[in-house]
């Protein structure tokens, strides 16, 4: 937490990561959604694993990935998953793998916060590899 009045020092960490060539000035870890939020927590070629928190009755988009896999593993809470044509629940230290091409969906359809690790892997993992079908936050 910066005071207020350090706050255009900000400016200065970015433009020196920038100049860097880090990506920490324009790719922030942690990164918050309207159902949530979700915490890149490492990367390397060809994979990414993400904490994803969802809030109690909130649902990521119906979406699918043309370049990369899915698996997801429940840490706390319940969620409910849509993978192609079956929706089911997972509990805490369960887990489901989501191929490439397949439409699929989370929600917390519980009253506590909904917490995963998610497990990427392919050639392209970018943010921009979301089709997404179906969303109640108006995105597209």
């Amino acid at each position: 937490m910066a005071h207020k009045d350090r706050v255009q020092d900000a400016k200065v960490i970015a433009g020196q990561l920038k100049s860097e060539s880090r990506s920490e000035w324009e790719v922030h870890r942690e990164v918050y959604r309207p159902w949530g939020k979700y915490d890149s927590i490492d990367n390397g070629k060809g994979y990414q694993v993400k904490r994803i928190t969802v809030n109690p009755g909130a649902k990521l988009s119906v979406q699918m990935h043309h370049h990369r896999t899915e698996h997801w593993v429940v840490v706390s809470g319940v969620a409910q998953v849509t993978k192609g044509e079956s929706t089911f629940l997972l509990s805490e230290n369960e887990s489901t793998y989501i191929p490439i091409g397949i439409k699929h969906a989370l929600e917390n359809p519980g009253e506590s916060l909904l917490e995963i690790i998610e497990i990427q892997s392919g050639s392209y993992l970018g943010e921009d590899d979301i089709v997404r079908f179906e969303d109640r936050y108006g995105r597209e």
